[in-house]
């Protein structure tokens, strides 16, 4: 089979396409061939070596969500036939075999069945960017464990680069789950792509005053932002509802203005989907599974997040694709559906 490796870390033109043994599925394994691996700001951090720490070191298949159909199935297995399509998370997490590659073989619970209806594209741009939304969305203390119809009934929800594919994602989950959903963007271009997520509004904050126009959508204020960029954490203070909740899911140093969200009881929350613990990553993949399966989970264009092909052969263009930051879901061809 083909796959593509990296020997060693760093710019996207270590990695190289090589044939590998077939791999065989074990006691309570799935072998999966890949249709569509997708590309996520993780992914490329671990191959330049700056991603998250796993324990695991080259050779190395990349990436971590992918979708396409169970080829085999490992002893113990009986709740899924060859054949079925399915989508996977974490693939590249405390492993060497990501998803860049035509199979790939994987524990019964990192891969979830999708109904027959659901294009293969969905699949691939679930795994980070879902279960991450979903995470960020059901950390408040008082707020669901797991998202369902009716389960935002009431509250509403910041998200900050709704235009991004963690943002396109929180923006579908929280409209799924009853949350008035708010989005910032940059652009004209990424205001059109958050609206066409569900976002019940969009504030361009390079033409607008954000913090004035969030109160006068919501003068009680979100009770829960989703944030990308730790700089915007005056402004988040400034607008969220007292008892609020800001989910973090980025990295790097900051500071905290303390006083301003003492003030105001906020709680700051850091989300990190490798380590969430198991009954959080089982509420996530359960919900996202049930969203995606009942058509409340899209992808393209009409659904705020374009999607952007490579083939396996220039899996190093789609690394830097992402890496330069492309609007949308890159997405990468490996085997035909």
């Amino acid at each position: 089979m083909r796959a593509a490796v990296f020997h060693e870390p760093g710019p996207a033109s270590v990695l190289q396409i090589v044939d590998r043994d077939l791999p065989g599925a074990g006691a309570g394994e799935v072998r999966v061939r890949i249709v569509y691996s997708a590309v996520n700001p993780t992914d490329t951090g671990t191959r330049a070596g700056r991603g998250v720490p796993d324990g695991v070191t080259p050779p190395r298949v990349p990436n971590q969500d992918g979708t396409g159909v169970v080829d085999a199935l490992g002893e113990g297995v009986h709740d899924l036939e060859p054949g079925d399509p399915v989508w996977v998370w974490d693939a590249g997490f405390g492993r060497a075999n990501g998803t860049a590659q035509e199979y790939v073989v994987l524990p019964r619970w990192q891969v979830v069945r999708m109904n027959e209806d659901v294009p293969f594209e969905v699949g691939a741009a679930l795994g980070i960017p879902a279960l991450t939304a979903h995470r960020c969305l059901t950390l408040a203390a008082d707020g669901p464990a797991r998202l369902e119809p009716g389960a935002l009934d009431g509250r509403t929800v910041l998200v900050a680069g709704g235009a991004g594919a963690v943002g396109n994602a929180a923006i579908q989950l929280g409209k799924w789950a009853g949350a008035t959903v708010l989005a910032t963007v940059s652009s004209k271009e990424k205001a059109d792509l958050a609206l066409a997520a569900g976002a019940d509004a969009v504030v361009n904050y390079r033409e607008e005053d954000v913090a004035a126009r969030v109160r006068e959508i919501s003068p009680d204020g979100p009770e829960l932002i989703v944030e990308v960029d730790t700089g915007n954490l005056d402004l988040d203070l400034d607008v969220i509802a007292p008892g609020g909740n800001i989910a973090i899911y980025v990295g790097g140093k900051f500071s905290v203005p303390s006083f301003k969200a003492m003030l105001k009881n906020v709680s700051l929350d850091f989300v990190l989907t490798y380590t969430t613990s198991p009954q959080e990553k089982a509420n996530a993949v359960e919900a996202v599974a049930e969203a995606v399966n009942t058509g409340a989970f899209r992808v393209g264009e009409q659904a705020g997040l374009p999607i952007i092909r490579f083939p396996l052969d220039r899996i190093a263009e789609a690394h830097e694709a992402v890496e330069n930051h492309v609007i949308g879901k890159v997405i990468i061809e490996v085997t035909t559906p």
